[in-house]
């Protein structure tokens, strides 16, 4: 039996305590209540939080999701946006782009601020402009990610920020002996970004893990 005080459980602790830092937060839990009904897993309040910093730091005006879910992360987004950003959030089922327009609307978002598009990821990006976005959110198809990984770098400019949600595939990245296809698949994606010298790269540890890269 480990120690109650030893190095992980102490880790998993301030983890924890991370998670929640930002505390209570109505809209984003009336959101994962309607993810509940549809089996869906909105981004934990770590995430959120982080992504709400992450699109201020860098000022975003011109952002794009991929996997609207119930809206969590695109509110968590446009909370830190520019005040004149336009966030374009793409998703396959038509049920969870409606969850998403009442988490936006009990934000007090303009319906001007979000351009919803119910499609295929994959095709939809191939018609957004080169170098015309300043952050990129990937949330959706693991198996998919380096399609849009390339279409991402494609779109965002100079100084245009990448960010991967789940980059660690529910914790699995780090145990070598998990070889499942999402597994090595975000694997792949870490060692593509983090070798690309186009980019600056970090890994946070924040929910199941954000790769954040920043296009020189």
């Amino acid at each position: 039996m480990k120690a109650l005080n030893s190095p992980h459980t102490a880790k998993h602790a301030g983890w924890m305590y991370a998670e929640q830092h930002r505390g209570d937060d109505p809209v984003l839990e009336a959101a994962r209540a309607r993810g509940d009904d549809l089996g869906v897993r909105p981004v934990s309040e770590g995430v959120a939080a982080t992504l709400t910093v992450l699109a201020a730091s860098s000022n975003a005006r011109a952002l794009v999701e991929v996997g609207t879910g119930v809206g969590a992360s695109g509110v968590s987004l446009l909370r830190g946006a520019d005040a004149r950003a336009v966030l374009t959030s793409i998703d396959p089922d038509p049920e969870h782009l409606q969850a998403a327009r009442q988490a936006f609307a009990d934000d007090g978002v303009p319906a001007s601020r979000t351009r919803l598009i119910t499609g295929d990821a994959a095709t939809v990006l191939q018609r957004l402009t080169t170098s015309g976005y300043d952050l990129v959110l990937l949330d959706a198809g693991t198996l998919d990610v380096p399609v849009y990984v390339s279409e991402a770098l494609r779109m965002l400019h100079s100084g245009g920020m990448l960010i991967i949600n789940d980059a660690l595939d529910h914790d699995r990245v780090p145990r070598p002996a998990v070889r499942e296809e999402s597994t090595r698949t975000m694997r792949e994606v870490e060692r593509m970004l983090r070798d690309d010298e186009r980019l600056m790269t970090t890994m946070l540890g924040t929910g199941t893990g954000l790769l954040v890269a920043v296009v020189r």
